[in-house]
């Protein structure tokens, strides 16, 4: 193909980074849009000279796309993935992948079945600096990893529910545990603290706004994740200790501290634009393998957050589900 004929379905939020990248990259063209919002789908496919839709069936028996970003909220995927999978459009799907590990399993086989090319939107994984910081690591004995993400509440609706959102954790936080899951390696127990302890004047509010995780990595690291959404500001990231060093992930810098010097590194690039031309290229060459974050990987990265869940809902330590 010469150019990537790409299709969007949800234009909302992380969508308009989505379309702004693929809008810049002269080896794609946005097609076809698609949302509820019938407005919303309008006004996009005026920006971008694109046809819009209000429902992804007609978009994909009426559209010729080579892929689609999918780009609406966990609870609402439905049985989006297997339609398009089995057409041969290959996929980009927002974080986290849904929030059920059996649908989420299901989904997966019909994607490999499928053969097309699926990424998920694990952007921190692009950064300039997460690279020197798995390089530094490679030969690198982890005793312990630190992640937090602390924000401010967000008031779209349905985040609040958690049967649509899964709770901060799962639906914002996710990006840390993944980075701690790609610098550290894979997660095998958990044991989760959640409370909601100072939002509760916000109606139909029913997910915490205080979570606090242990982890226990197959490597034999231990560690920790927290977040919360009381705060004004936002401030998130990851914190690898080993024996006379220590890496550090703020935002997107990364500092590198030892027995005697500092380095820090300062990030040059966009990680959104970087996941989403890699995307492209990946399609272009058939290669899967520019991508960082596959399907099957973000089903690590979900059932550990599920695992917290369960984890603060029962009050005892549970083991991660495989993938």
């Amino acid at each position: 193909m010469e150019k990537v004929k790409v299709g969007f379905i949800g234009v909302g939020g992380i969508a308009t980074v989505h379309l702004a990248n693929i809008s810049k990259n002269p080896y794609a063209d946005i097609t076809a849009v698609c949302d509820i919002i019938a407005e919303n789908a309008q006004k996009k496919a005026e920006q971008f000279g694109a046809n819009w839709y209000t429902s992804a069936d007609d978009l994909l028996e009426k559209e010729e796309l080579d892929a689609v970003f999918l780009c609406v909220p966990p609870f609402a995927h439905g049985d989006l993935e297997e339609k398009i999978a089995s057409r041969g459009i290959h996929l980009m799907i927002e974080k986290p992948i849904g929030l059920d590990l059996e649908t989420v399993r299901r989904k997966s086989k019909a994607i490999h079945d499928s053969g097309v090319i699926c990424g998920v939107g694990y952007c921190l994984r692009y950064l300039d600096t997460v690279r020197k910081a798995k390089e530094y690591l490679k030969d690198k004995t982890i005793a312990m990893i630190r992640g937090y993400y602390l924000t401010s509440f967000v008031p779209t609706p349905w985040y609040r529910d958690i049967e649509k959102s899964g709770g901060q954790l799962v639906e914002q936080a996710t990006h840390t545990v993944d980075l701690m899951r790609y610098l550290a390696g894979d997660v095998q127990k958990v044991y989760a603290d959640m409370s909601l302890r100072l939002l509760t004047e916000i109606p139909n509010m029913n997910i915490p706004d205080v979570t606090s995780v242990n982890l226990l990595f197959e490597s034999g690291a231990v560690g920790h994740v927290d977040c919360s959404m009381t705060q004004p500001d936002h401030r998130s990231g990851v914190e690898v200790l080993g024996k006379d060093f220590r890496v550090h992930i703020d935002g997107v810098n990364l500092t590198i501290t030892e027995k005697d010097s500092t380095i820090e590194h300062r990030s040059k690039v966009d990680f959104y634009e970087e996941q989403d031309n890699q995307f492209i290229a990946a399609l272009l060459e058939n290669n899967p393998e520019r991508l960082l974050s596959s399907y099957d990987d973000a089903l690590k990265t979900l059932a550990v957050t599920l695992a917290a869940n369960k984890s603060a809902d029962i009050g005892e330590p549970v083991i991660v589900a495989s993938a």
